[in-house]
């Protein structure tokens, strides 16, 4: 789709001469473009909800907010978060979950370590270790294994011995390292309190948090969960709606200096958003590019494009 916004902004803009609009330009356009879109996914979901109370919006397939939910829900990611230390867990990030994070939807605290220990050797998607007793234990398939030294996390695909667990993901790729079993069949989701409700919570012995009614509390890039016994990666997971990833229109350079579309480049990334929110996005960029040409009658026709759409 990102070649095609790109050809309509470029015949928009070429029609009238009012010049050419670099890749890296473009890219940044895309990328602001994208980002409005999304966030006026949520406030459009918001005035369907809305719309609906009042007995307003259509059914059927007029029911516009079953179409916003699929785009909303496409963005949804679920990850078990990283250990910083004691209770305290990253939020989602580039560096932890792979992905920035828009809004934490829910977290889930998963309270029983079935066993820990570390690894003796080294298998492929497997844990390996010669002192456990992981038939013993009672450790079975989607049961949480954490590589505690990495934070890196798999579920259990079957239980082959007292030594080995076939894992779904290859996580233990050196010896020695740390890892932690946890049950998934016992979770709970956990409340989101204000920094200001936590210390009145905490010093009640009627409210306290516990592992039968967690809670969590959010302060900057950091989760801080309770009870305190919840310390361990793969004991807090989140569901979260992400961030789209910036695209990047991507091309090779012809021997007349010309840029041609290439999307077999490393880093090219389309849009992410439907095929239907291409027009919404070729306004916005151009827009953006009349702006940044000072060009007041290409910013108004894509002002007139989106109003448009809004009236539709």
């Amino acid at each position: 789709m990102i070649n095609s916004v790109r050809n309509t902004v470029l015949s928009v803009l070429n029609k009238n001469n009012y010049g050419y609009l670099s890749p890296s330009d473009f890219n940044l356009f895309a990328k602001q473009a994208q980002l409005e879109i999304y966030e006026e996914a949520f406030s459009g979901y918001n005035d369907k909800i809305n719309q609906e109370n009042v007995r307003t919006s259509g059914t059927g397939y007029a029911n516009t907010r079953r179409q916003i939910e699929e785009v909303i829900e496409g963005f949804s990611s679920t990850n078990f978060l990283y250990n910083f230390s004691g209770n305290i867990f990253f939020s989602p990030s580039l560096t932890t979950t792979g992905d920035q994070y828009f809004m934490i939807n829910k977290v889930l605290c998963y309270p029983t370590i079935l066993d820990t220990g570390t690894n003796t050797s080294v298998v492929a998607s497997q844990l390996v270790d010669s002192t456990a007793l992981f038939t013993t234990l009672g450790i079975s398939a989607g049961d949480i294994v954490v590589n505690t030294t990495t934070n890196a996390t798999a579920r259990v695909v079957s239980v082959s011995s007292n030594t080995v667990i076939v894992l779904t993901a290859n996580i233990f790729t050196a010896t020695p390292r740390n890892y932690a079993i946890i049950d998934s069949s016992l979770f709970k989701e956990a409340d989101k309190v204000t920094l200001s409700k936590i210390s009145m919570l905490l010093n009640s012995n009627l409210t306290s948090p516990s592992t039968l009614f967690p809670a969590f509390t959010q302060e900057g890039d950091k989760l801080s969960v309770y009870p305190t016994t919840l310390a361990t990666t793969g004991q807090v997971q989140a569901q979260y709606f992400r961030l789209p990833k910036d695209p990047k229109w991507t091309y090779i350079t012809l021997a007349s200096g010309e840029p041609v579309f290439d999307q077999s480049q490393p880093d090219y990334q389309d849009f992410e958003l439907p095929l239907e929110d291409e027009y919404k996005l070729v306004a916005k960029i151009l827009e953006y590019a009349g702006m940044s040409i000072r060009e007041t009658e290409v910013v108004q026709f894509g002002m007139t494009q989106e109003q448009m759409q809004q009236q539709q």
